[in-house]
C-alpha cells in the first residue's frame, strides 16, 4: 500500500511539473496524499516515520485546510497524553478564531466528514481531561450531543468526565440507562460500563454488563473475564456456570478454530482449585479421550487419586516412565531421611590445585608501587598526628572553652530606653550649678592673683622711692 501511494506521489509530481506548477503549488495539490501516506505508516506501526511526516506537513503549513486539520488530529492522537499543552495549542489552530470556546472553523465543518469532526472533538475532550481543565471539558461535552445526535461518542465522553471526577457510580448509572434506551448500540455502551465498574472495584456490575452481550459470551477472553469477576465477587457457582455454558457452546460449534480444549482445560483447573475434584476429573477424562493431551492425562491422574484410586492407577500406566528410574527402590528411599551430596576427594584435589595455580598467577601479577607523598613531606618524620576533632564544629570540640561574661558590666534594670524626667532635670541642674561654681572659683582665684601682684608691685615701688 505504501508503494502504491509513493507511485501516486511520483505521478502527481511529474504531471504537475509538466504543467509548470510551482513547488509550493505542487505540495498543496499533493498534501492529501502525503497525509494519507503518513496515516498508513501510523497503521503499520511506523510511528517515527508518521510522526515526522505529520510534523513536516504542519510546519510547512502549505496543505489545504482539511488536510492540515487531519494531520493535526492524527499527530495529537499519535502523541497521546505526552505534551498535552502543545497538543491543545495545535488544535487551537484549526478552531474558529472569533470564538472563545472550541469550535471548528466553518470551512472544516463543510469539508470534513462527521466522523473526522467527531474524532477531533473527542481528542480535544481527552486532552482537556489530561490537562485537568474540567470546566472546559464539561462545557464541550455538553455541546456534543447536539452536534452528533446519532453517535454514542458524546455519551462515552460524558461518562469519562464523570469518572475523572471520581463519580464512577453516576457513570455506571448513565451508561446503564442509555444501554436500555439504545439496544442497537448497547454493545459498546455495556463494554464501557463493564470497564468503568471493573476499574471502580464493582465486580457484580461489571459481570452483569458483560453477561448482557450475547455475541461475545463464548469467546475465551470474555469467559476468562467473567470467571475472574465472579470469582472476585465470591460467586463460585456463577463462575462455574459460565465455564459450563462456554463448553456447551464450543461442543456444538462447527468452526475450524475450535477453542474447546482450551476452555475445558481452564474449567478443569478452576474446579480442581475450588475443591470440585469429581467435575475436574470428568473434564480431564474427556480431554484425554478426545484430544489425548498429556497435560490432561497428568491432571486426570492427580485428580482421580483423590476420588477413584483404581482409575488413577489405570491411567497412570499410560504415562511414559522417566529415564534413569528403573534401578531406584522407592520403598528404601521413603525410609531414609534424605541423601547428602558428598563430593569426591579427586574433585577437591583438582579444585585445590587449580585454585593454587590461580593464586600463584595472581601473586605474580601484583606489583607494589611506592606511595606518592605531598611535596616537602618526610615519611620518616611525619610530625604530630592531625587533630581527630578537626572536622567537628568548635563548640563540639573537647578543647573548646566559652568566653566568660563580664560581671562588672552595669546591669540594666527597668524597661530599656526609659528615662525619668525628674532625674534628668536634676542632673542637668546639678551640672549647670557645678559649671557656675567652677566659674566663680576661677574668677575669685584670678582676682586674688591680681591683688597679690598689685601688692608686690606697690612694695617694690615703695622701696624704690625710699632709696
Amino acid at each position: 500500500m505504501i508503494l502504491m501511494y509513493l507511485i501516486f506521489v511520483r505521478i502527481g509530481q511529474e504531471t504537475l511539473t509538466d504543467d509548470n506548477f510551482a513547488e509550493d503549488d505542487i505540495e498543496i495539490e499533493l498534501a492529501p496524499i502525503a497525509v494519507q501516506l503518513a496515516y498508513v505508516q501510523q497503521l503499520l506501526g511506523n510511528t517515527q516515520e508518521a510522526f515526522g511526516a505529520y510534523t513536516d506537513i504542519i510546519k510547512r503549513n502549505l496543505a489545504d485546510e482539511s488536510s492540515f486539520a487531519v494531520a493535526v488530529n492524527n499527530l495529537v492522537a499519535l502523541k497521546g497524553p505526552k505534551d498535552v499543552n502543545d497538543s491543545l495549542k495545535k488544535l487551537d489552530r484549526i478552531k474558529e478564531k472569533d470564538m472563545q470556546n472550541f469550535q471548528l472553523a466553518r470551512v472544516l465543518d463543510l469539508r470534513l466528514s462527521p466522523k473526522q469532526r467527531e474524532a477531533i472533538y473527542a481528542n480535544r475532550v481527552l486532552l482537556l481531561l489530561h490537562a485537568n481543565k474540567m470546566d472546559q471539558a464539561r462545557e464541550l461535552v455538553a455541546a456534543l450531543p447536539d452536534m452528533f445526535p446519532d453517535s454514542v461518542m458524546p455519551l462515552l465522553l460524558q461518562a469519562a468526565v464523570l469518572v475523572r471526577e471520581n463519580k464512577a457510580g453516576k457513570a455506571e448509572e448513565l451508561l446503564g440507562q442509555f444501554a436500555e434506551k439504545l439496544p442497537d448500540k448497547s454493545k459498546i455502551i455495556l463494554l464501557a460500563r463493564a470497564q468503568v465498574a471493573a476499574a471502580a472495584n464493582h465486580p457484580f456490575i461489571a459481570a452483569e454488563s458483560l453477561a448482557k452481550i450475547p455475541d461475545i459470551q463464548h469467546m475465551p477472553a470474555t469467559v476468562a473475564t467473567l470467571v475472574a469477576l465472579k470469582e472476585r465477587a465470591g460467586d463460585i457457582d456463577g463462575a462455574a456456570a459460565v465455564l459450563d455454558s462456554a463448553i456447551k457452546w464450543w461442543l456444538n460449534a462447527m468452526t475450524e478454530d475450535n477453542k474447546l480444549s482450551v476452555i475445558m482445560q481452564e474449567a478443569a483447573s478452576f474446579k480442581l482449585r475450588h475443591g470440585r475434584e469429581e467435575d475436574a476429573s470428568h473434564l480431564f477424562e474427556e480431554l484425554v479421550k478426545t484430544h489425548g493431551s498429556i497435560e490432561a492425562l497428568v491432571g486426570l491422574v492427580t485428580t482421580s487419586a483423590h476420588v477413584d484410586v483404581d482409575k488413577a492407577e489405570s491411567y497412570e500406566k499410560r504415562l511414559k516412565p522417566l529415564p534413569g528410574l528403573n534401578g531406584v527402590d522407592v520403598d528404601s528411599l521413603e525410609k531414609t531421611s534424605g541423601a547428602k551430596h558428598v563430593e569426591s576427594a579427586s574433585y577437591f584435589e583438582v579444585n585445590e590445585a587449580h585454585g593454587e595455580g590461580k593464586n600463584k598467577d595472581k601473586a605474580k601479577k601484583k606489583r607494589k608501587r611506592k606511595p606518592r607523598y605531598p611535596k616537602g613531606f618526610d615519611p620518616a618524620n611525619p610530625g604530630p598526628p592531625p587533630d581527630p576533632e578537626r572536622w567537628l564544629p568548635k563548640r563540639e570540640r573537647s578543647s573548646y572553652r566559652p568566653r566568660r561574661k563580664d560581671k562588672r558590666a552595669a546591669q540594666v534594670r527597668g524597661s530599656q530606653g526609659a528615662v525619668v524626667r525628674e532625674k534628668h532635670d536634676a542632673g542637668a541642674a546639678g551640672a549647670s550649678s557645678n559649671s557656675t561654681s567652677s566659674q566663680a572659683t576661677s574668677s575669685k582665684g584670678a582676682a586674688q592673683n591680681v591683688a597679690q601682684s598689685s601688692k608686690g608691685s606697690s612694695k617694690s615701688s615703695r622701696k624704690k622711692s625710699r632709696n
